[in-house]
């Protein structure tokens, strides 16, 4: 069985869009820090091999089959060697998007897939490019989109990708949050 450690709806579509049969499982509550001096490009892959360890221990490992895959990921957005996560509050989602604005910035997924005897881990990275946003399509996309639960505080598959987004380089599923062609590949050869 292939585990799926998320509760993104974004994740879940994605992974199911592969055709491979999965189930969620998550574990609440796992810590998501990470060192400053960590660096930025290494951030997501970090993450997501820290989300996988719960799940390797105690009664979760128990729960698992000797063939069984965990799947972790997490998504970061950088600009200029500074880690954009997921906003606290609207000024802070705002601040975000007027730093992106007219700007390209790289989203990194790292995804980690572990079984009980081994564990193989990568990230992908995807450049993007916003056109120069105005405040009222800063406020408009805030107000109705809420997009407080996105890395960089913005989802491309919404309202601000459309109008937003000038150049991609690399995966647009990545950018979602989850590299699926990358996953696909690995999961054959795991």
């Amino acid at each position: 069985m292939i585990y799926l450690a998320s509760n993104s709806p974004r994740r879940k579509e994605l992974l199911a869009g592969l055709d491979i049969d999965f189930e969620t499982w998550v574990i609440p509550d796992i810590d998501e820090s990470f060192p400053e001096n960590l660096h930025p490009e290494e951030t997501a892959e970090f993450l997501a091999k820290k989300k996988a360890a719960p799940y390797f221990v105690g009664e979760n490992l128990l729960r698992l089959a000797e063939d069984d895959i965990v799947v972790t990921a997490d998504t970061v957005v950088i600009l200029e060697e500074r880690v954009l996560g997921k906003p606290a509050d609207e000024a802070e989602a705002r601040e975000m998007l007027r730093a992106l604005s007219g700007k390209t910035h790289e989203v990194i997924t790292g995804v980690c897939l572990t079984s009980k005897s081994k564990q193989r881990h990568f990230s992908v990275t995807t450049k993007v490019t916003f056109a120069k946003l105005s405040e009222k399509q800063i406020s408009y996309y805030i107000e109705k989109y809420q997009p407080f639960d996105k890395a960089g505080a913005y989802g491309i598959q919404e309202w601000i990708g459309y109008v937003g987004v000038t150049r991609l380089e690399g995966s647009y599923f990545n950018v979602m949050g989850l590299p699926v062609q990358r996953i696909y590949e690995e999961i054959c050869r795991f």
